[in-house]
């Protein structure tokens, strides 16, 4: 009687602390409050709150009882810094980030997310660099400054933020890396992890097909490297948060939406894993 050859043995992966966050912006045209039911019913680790002109985002109180009733943490909030959310929280920018760091203080999430000022803020823009700095100084709440991109038309290419839409030729404490924004500026998404280095503590996950548009589509739908940047972070024990923020307008109706979503966290949650052999050295290394 013949014996089998034992199957190989399965491959031992690492699976990274870092949680799985849903942004609110990726149920719009869908509310804020929505966003907190679908990342409880798909299994999300929490939300990050895009402070937008709903007004349940901008309230913290209510955050907390969507938080509570959902049983869904919120781990992040993105600042009010959008051209439509320009008078969300009054007009001033500093103002702004002192109430968004007082918001994630109150929900308890770890991260606020900011964009480069506008070149026209020119004071603002002048005081960028070390007002970021001070206030990382002043809380355990992170400023991670995330990555935008150039405007292009007829050939031309304008940037309309200051100091630059690239954050890493400044030394902030921490970075948030957006791969649909990669896709528009024409950046290599890896190339600009390395550069970050540890001090890339968080990630938004979304593609991009290499258009001029922002386009934020499903991870895996276009060409930047998702499964190979969230395999990366696996296998360096990435400890921050990677958090889907995806756009879902042109979706017929909410369970298409919900269907997108869950594909989004499931391709992450698949590639946010690296056998233990796999070998990190070169990869997300801090260069300064």
């Amino acid at each position: 009687m013949s014996v089998l050859p034992a199957p190989p043995p399965a491959p031992v992966v690492r699976l990274p602390t870092a949680q799985v966050a849903l942004s609110t912006a990726s149920v719009y045209p869908e509310s804020t409050a929505d966003a907190f039911e679908i990342a409880a019913r798909l299994g999300y680790d929490g939300v990050e709150v895009m402070v937008w002109t709903d007004p349940v985002s901008q309230d913290v109180d209510a955050l907390r009882r969507l938080s509570d009733y959902h049983g869904v943490p919120v781990l992040a909030l993105h600042a009010p810094c959008l051209v439509i959310t320009q008078r969300v929280w009054g007009t001033d920018p500093w103002a702004k980030l002192v109430r968004a760091r007082d918001a994630a203080e109150r929900c308890g999430a770890r991260t606020v997310v900011v964009h480069p000022p506008f070149r026209w803020q020119r004071e603002y823009a002048r005081q960028f660099v070390s007002g970021i700095e001070q206030m990382a100084g002043e809380t355990d709440v992170r400023f991670a400054v995330e990555n935008m991109f150039p405007l292009r038309a007829r050939g031309r290419e304008v940037t309309a933020y200051a100091p630059d839409w690239d954050p890493t030729l400044e030394d902030f404490r921490d970075f948030t890396l957006d791969l649909s924004h990669t896709s528009v500026s024409r950046s290599d998404a890896l190339a600009m992890a390395a550069t970050m280095g540890d001090r890339l503590s968080h990630v938004h996950i979304a593609d991009g097909s290499g258009t001029s548009r922002d386009e934020h589509l499903v991870p895996g739908r276009g060409t930047q490297p998702c499964a190979e940047l969230l395999e990366g972070l696996a296998g360096r024990g990435f400890d921050g948060l990677v958090v889907v923020e995806v756009n879902t307008r042109k979706a017929d109706d909410r369970s298409e939406r919900e269907a997108d979503l869950a594909e989004a966290l499931a391709f992450t949650r698949l590639n946010l894993a690296a056998p233990l052999e796999t070998d990190t050295s070169s990869f997300l290394r801090r260069r300064r």
